[in-house]
């Protein structure tokens, strides 16, 4: 019986040793995750954001996003990320004549993500 669990043992060894190599090459890849996709840089915002406006002047968002400069611009940040609108803008849009420098950060951060 002794002899039995030597031989057993004696082949078990290299069986997990195998397996252990097999696993360390074949779960890294497994591991890792998809490349989250890139930022968006500041001059691909302003180009999405001209074309935002370009779709706004020929009437694709309708009459209200033309009334004014600040429905225009709240039209804009929706078209540029609907997501980002939402989070920082959703429940209160701009109001005319409004500077709000820290959503215009935090949508500038959330457009970075």
């Amino acid at each position: 019986m002794a002899k039995s669990w030597r031989s057993a043992s004696s082949l078990l060894l290299p069986l997990l040793i195998a397996l252990l190599l097999v696993f360390s090459f074949v779960s890294p890849s497994l591991a890792k995750k998809k490349p989250s996709p890139r930022p968006i840089t500041d001059t691909e915002i302003r180009e999405k954001k001209n074309a935002c406006y370009a779709d706004i002047e020929s009437g694709m968002w309708g009459s209200k996003c033309k009334s004014s400069m600040i429905d225009k611009e709240n039209c804009a940040l929706q078209c540029l990320s609907p997501q980002c609108y939402d989070l920082v803008y959703g429940g209160d849009p701009l109001e005319e004549g409004e500077k709000d420098y820290i959503r215009s950060q935090e949508y500038k951060y959330c457009m970075h993500k």
